[in-house]
C-alpha cells in the first residue's frame, strides 16, 4: 500500500509541476450533474408530444477511493460503479415533468463495516460512496433521485418536487457517488436586470451516501453526531422536529465587476443561518485581474434547537454563532491565486448538518471541514492552472486550521485536534472520440498539529492520514 501510494503521489506531483477545478462543484453555480441540453423547445401541441420532445441525458462513474492512516490503525479502500438516466420532456403550456433515476455497484471494497480495532470507530470516507446506513449493501443500491413538475414564466421558474440545489448552506456537496437532493418548492426569479431571487420551501432531503427521502428534522444525525456541549455524547438523531426549511436568497451584480450575495435559512424550530458575502474583481489590465472577498454568516437557535431536552437538541438553546473571513487573489486566463482567511468566533460552535451540504468558507478544502466548531482560525492558500481549451484543470492548495483543545467540547463537536491540509487535484475532459469522458485524481494529506493526549481517536480518520481519489466519468 505504502508503495502505491508513494507512485500515485509522485504522478501527480509531476503533472502539476508541468501544468502547475475542484472535484466538487462551486455552489454558486447552477446544478450540472447530468450535463443535460438547454430545451429551447416551443410548446407541444400535445402532452405526447411533450414527452417525444424531451431531452434523454445520461451519467456513467468510476470511484476508487483509499485511505491510510498511522501505522497500527485499519486502512480502507473501495471500487463503485454506477450509472443513471434523466428525462425532462419539452414545455407543455410552459410546464415541464423530469425524472431521474441511479443505481450503484460495490464492484470490490473493504469491509466498510468492520471498525477499527483500537479506536473501536467506523470508516469514514469510503462508506459515503455506498449507503452510510447499510456499509454492508454492495449491490442493492439504487434510488429515485429527481420527480419534479417544473413551470416557466418569462425568465423565471417555479419547481415543485424533488430536485438538485445549489446554495450556501443547501448544496450537492463535495464529491462522491451521489449528491445530496431536496425535496419541496423552489423559485427562481430572474425578471429585475443583473438580480437573482431565490426562494424555497424544503420539506425532505436526500442526504448524499443515502438511498431515500427524510424529512427535515429526520435528516439531521445519520451522519456522525459528535458530542454535546457538556461532552456527553450527542443525542439528537432521530428526536428533533421541524417542518421544514424556509430559504431566501438575492444575488446582485450591478456594479461592474462585483457580486453581493444574501441568504437566509430559516429551519423551522431548529436555528436560523444568514449569509452576507461580496467578490470584487479589479481590472489590472486586459488579461489579469486582482481578486477581493469578504463574507460573514451569522447563527442563532430557534426555540430549543429542536428539542427541550438539553441532550437531544441539535442547536443549544439561545445559542448563536458568527463567522467571518475574505479572500485576495490575482487571476488571468491560465493561472488563479489566492490566498484566504476564516473565523469561526469564540461565541458559540458554527453548526450546519453535514447532511445537507459542505462548508460555504473561502477557506473549504474537499475531504474536511469546519463545521461544528468555534474558536477557529483558518487560513488557505491555493494556485490553479487552467489550459486555454478548458479541458485540462489543475491545483494545489495547503491549509492551516488552528481548532480549539480536543477537550474543550463546547467549542469542538467532533473532537478534531489543529491540522495542516494539502489537497492537489487533477482533472480532464477528453476530446475528439472521447467526447464526453472525463477524469478526476484527487490525493489528499493532513498533518497532526495539536494535542492528541495519546488517544487515537482524536487521530483515525482525521489527522496523519491520506486520501487518494480517482474519478472517471461519462456523460451524454
Amino acid at each position: 500500500m505504502k508503495c502505491f501510494f508513494s507512485k500515485i503521489i509522485l504522478t501527480s506531483l509531476l503533472i502539476l509541476s508541468i501544468h502547475s477545478s475542484a472535484q466538487h462543484q462551486e455552489i454558486s453555480d447552477k446544478p450540472r450533474v447530468w450535463k443535460e441540453k438547454s430545451n429551447e423547445k416551443i410548446d407541444s401541441t400535445s402532452i405526447l408530444n411533450a414527452f417525444k420532445n424531451g431531452n434523454f441525458s445520461g451519467h456513467f462513474r468510476y470511484f476508487f477511493m483509499a485511505t491510510k492512516n498511522e501505522s497500527s490503525l485499519s486502512d480502507y479502500y473501495a471500487n463503485a460503479m454506477g450509472g443513471g438516466v434523466k428525462f425532462e420532456t419539452a414545455k407543455f403550456h410552459n410546464f415541464q415533468f423530469g425524472v431521474s433515476g441511479y443505481y450503484i455497484h460495490n464492484i470490490g471494497s473493504s469491509d466498510l463495516s468492520e471498525k477499527d480495532p483500537r479506536t473501536n470507530s467506523s470508516n469514514r470516507y469510503e462508506v459515503g460512496l455506498f449507503d452510510v446506513l447499510n456499509p454492508t449493501n454492495k449491490n442493492n443500491l439504487s434510488r429515485v433521485e429527481e420527480l419534479y413538475l417544473k413551470y416557466n414564466f418569462k425568465n423565471s421558474d417555479i419547481t415543485i418536487g424533488k430536485q438538485l440545489l445549489n446554495t450556501s448552506f443547501i448544496n450537492l456537496q463535495d464529491g462522491r457517488m451521489r449528491p445530496t437532493e431536496v425535496n419541496g418548492i423552489w423559485v427562481n426569479l430572474n425578471e429585475i436586470k443583473k438580480t437573482k431571487i431565490n426562494l424555497g420551501y424544503l420539506y425532505g432531503i436526500s442526504p448524499r451516501s443515502t438511498l431515500k427521502y427524510f424529512d427535515v428534522g429526520e435528516s439531521i444525525g445519520i451522519y456522525s453526531t459528535g458530542v454535546n456541549p457538556d461532552g456527553t455524547k450527542s443525542s439528537y438523531a432521530g428526536n428533533l422536529d421541524s417542518d421544514g426549511i424556509y430559504i431566501v436568497g438575492i444575488q446582485n451584480e450591478s456594479v461592474n465587476n462585483l457580486k453581493a450575495l444574501l441568504w437566509n435559512q430559516y429551519a423551522e424550530n431548529l436555528f436560523n443561518s444568514a449569509l452576507f458575502q461580496m467578490d470584487y474583481k479589479y481590472d489590472l489590465n486586459a488579461n489579469s485581474k486582482i481578486l477581493f472577498g469578504f463574507q460573514t454568516i451569522y447563527q442563532s437557535a430557534l426555540n430549543f434547537g429542536g428539542n427541550e431536552d438539553p441532550s437531544k437538541t441539535y442547536f443549544e438553546k439561545d445559542g448563536n454563532s458568527q463567522t467571518f473571513g475574505g479572500r485576495l487573489g490575482w487571476q488571468n486566463k491560465k493561472i488563479e491565486i489566492t490566498l484566504s482567511y476564516n473565523r469561526i468566533t469564540a461565541k458559540g460552535r458554527y453548526l450546519m448538518p453535514r447532511e445537507w451540504g459542505r462548508d460555504p468558507f473561502y477557506t473549504f478544502m474537499p475531504r474536511e471541514r469546519n463545521e461544528g466548531f468555534g474558536d477557529v482560525n483558518a487560513i488557505m492558500t491555493k494556485i490553479q492552472y487552467t489550459n486555454p481549451q478548458k479541458t485540462f484543470k489543475s491545483h494545489l492548495a495547503m491549509g492551516y486550521f488552528a481548532l480549539p483543545d480536543v477537550k474543550t467540547f463546547e467549542l469542538n463537536k467532533y473532537g478534531f485536534p489543529s491540522y495542516v491540509q494539502t489537497n492537489a487535484e487533477i482533472r480532464h475532459q477528453f476530446q475528439g472520440m472521447l467526447k464526453g469522458f472525463d477524469a478526476q485524481l484527487l490525493y489528499v494529506h493532513k498533518f497532526n498539529v495539536g494535542e492528541t493526549y495519546g488517544n487515537k481517536n482524536f487521530v483515525f480518520n482525521k489527522t496523519n492520514m491520506s486520501n487518494i481519489n480517482f474519478i472517471f466519468n461519462f456523460n451524454f
